[in-house]
């Protein structure tokens, strides 16, 4: 079975001002889909965001989904300790999420989250608003299932 392992990047919700909607969210569309959901972790934006994402690569889920501090906001680094993190970056995610969410709200094209391969893990960085993560789980609904078989050493599938 698949695993996933989720981070909520969120100053107010970790401190408790309000509720997380995102990390549930992400919970029902990864148990919809048959995988199991190792961790869901809520913290707050800053420099702790790497050392979360680190400590969940350790279980190798074959997936991690961040969700908040993709901004221009000055305490929005969520893609630059991901980026340390990564081994490769895959920026056509990333960008075709922006241009999805773009198509709705112009604001999505702010987003800096970024995309990639840490070891044998996806790492996925998805904004904090529910609207953008619902993009961003349609986007992995759209490639994941390929995306893992690719990592674990798949073939590519003939089309013709």
């Amino acid at each position: 079975m698949s695993a996933v392992s989720i981070l909520i990047v969120s100053t107010r919700a970790a401190a408790g001002t309000y509720e997380d909607v995102t990390g549930p969210l992400i919970e029902r569309w990864a148990t919809n889909r048959g995988w199991s959901v190792l961790e869901c972790l809520v913290e707050p934006d800053g420099p702790g965001v790497g050392p979360a994402i680190a400590s969940l690569l350790q279980a190798r889920p074959d997936l991690v989904v961040t969700s908040g501090g993709t901004g221009i906001h000055p305490h929005d680094r969520t893609p630059d300790q991901t980026r340390e993190l990564l081994d490769y970056e895959i920026p056509g995610f990333s960008e075709e999420l922006r241009r999805r969410g773009g198509l709705k709200v112009a604001s999505a094209l702010l987003s800096r989250g970024v995309a990639g391969v840490a070891g044998s893990t996806i790492v996925v960085n998805l904004p904090g608003s529910s609207g953008g993560v619902k993009d961003g789980l349609g986007l992995l609904d759209d490639v994941l299932d390929h995306m893992v078989d690719q990592l674990h050493g798949g073939d590519h599938r003939r089309t013709d």
